[in-house]
């Protein structure tokens, strides 16, 4: 019996012996980001080049001509930069951190770049790593998080791009688009559930149709009215997708449709046409992921976007900066960019809903779109 004892005891031993041997060689899960920014801009440029790479999400090379702001920075800097999904909403944007938290590889973004509800939503849950740019106090306070978790960066018009080759007579209103002349034409830019451009499309139709963006529910009857007449398809559209004439009209950001236009170059010729009715501006927002791999590149980064520099390179891609005030007080928009902007009156209409608008309408469409408008949108 004492034999039997003391073996079950050994036993009994050797298990709690091993369990803390696993619990200590068990990865721990990683921490969010809690290191200090370097006292001063050249430290900063020091430790960003030793970490050596950047990990950016979600930004289309003719987006607000992030191409060139790519390219110069990581010319500047000789930091690599890994683009990950393209052609990704704000939503995938926040699920590829909380996906990668205990990830230092090529899959976990250190920045993001997305819809102003999701700058405060991400915070809440604990995402985001705050961080204020040196040109912090030339940013508006009502598109800013006090404590430097996000801030806005640039803001368009949602505008009805149209390739000219496959409709001979653009639209000039939402009710144009579900006339028999677009059967089979219309396409959102993006997954109305997760996609910030999208969800604004649909906030923008409610204006349009007697709703608000505390009542968004006209814009997703709209677009179960367009879907009934046969009109919408259910197909992501992409620059590519309007020039081959799949989705030859769709509604996106001013910015993304002036540069589609320029890219094109004639062929297709390509319109571009805010609406006369159910206008609608958006703000988009910067921030630091708080498991970010590369903390100092993704503080460099953001030091690079609100410099005068990296200001002046979105207003070159028809993105309004979020320091244009600042930079058109100072005199430094060079001339030549300034003359391609779109006409001030065609914003006149413009409605910037709040954040908290946009939060509701962003939550209500997501909850409903499968319910009213029961159409899958899928990318090719």
């Amino acid at each position: 019996m004492k034999k039997t004892l003391l073996s079950v005891f050994s036993v009994v031993l050797l298990v709690g012996v091993m369990a803390v041997i696993l619990t200590n060689c068990a990865p721990k899960p990683k921490a969010p980001l809690l290191t200090k920014a370097p006292a001063n801009f050249n430290d900063l440029v020091t430790v960003a080049k030793k970490e050596g790479q950047l990990t950016v999400i979600a930004l289309p090379h003719d987006w607000v001509n992030y191409g060139e702001a790519i390219d110069t920075f990581a010319k500047k800097y000789g930091i690599k930069i890994n683009e990950l999904n393209p052609d990704g909403g704000s939503g995938d944007e926040i699920e590829a951190i909380k996906a990668n938290k205990d990830n230092t590889g090529p899959q976990a973004p250190d920045v993001i770049d997305v819809g102003f509800s999701f700058g405060p939503d991400a915070k809440t849950a604990g995402l985001l790593a705050p961080y204020k740019v040196q040109t912090w106090d030339t940013i508006p306070d009502n598109v800013k998080d006090a404590d430097g978790a996000w801030y806005g960066d640039y803001y368009g018009a949602l505008a009805f791009e149209v390739n000219l080759q496959v409709i001979k007579k653009p639209p000039r209103d939402w009710a144009d688009l579900l006339t028999p002349a677009f059967k089979g034409k219309v396409a959102l830019s993006g997954d109305p559930r997760t996609a910030n451009q999208a969800i604004m499309t649909i906030g923008a139709a409610a204006l349009a149709n007697g709703g608000s963006f505390d009542n968004v529910k006209p814009g997703l009857d709209y677009f179960a009215k367009l879907n009934k007449v046969g009109n919408f398809v259910p197909l992501i559209a992409v620059p590519g997708t309007v020039d081959s004439g799949e989705t030859p009209v769709t509604v996106r950001w001013d910015y993304n449709a002036l540069s589609n236009r320029d890219k094109s170059n004639g062929n297709p010729a390509i319109g571009v046409t805010i609406p006369a009715s159910g206008v609608v501006a958006g703000v988009y927002v910067q921030a630091i992921s708080a498991y970010a791999p590369h903390p100092n590149a993704a503080r460099l980064w953001m030091e690079f976007l609100y410099s005068d520099e990296g200001q002046i390179i979105w207003l070159k891609g028809y993105g309004h900066p979020v320091r244009y005030a600042d930079l058109a007080a100072r005199g430094v928009i060079p001339a030549e960019v300034a003359a391609k902007l779109p006409p001030a009156a065609s914003y006149a209409k413009a409605v910037f809903p709040s954040i908290e608008q946009q939060a509701a309408a962003k939550q209500f469409i997501a909850d409903n779109w499968d319910k009213v408008v029961n159409v899958e949108v899928k990318g090719k």
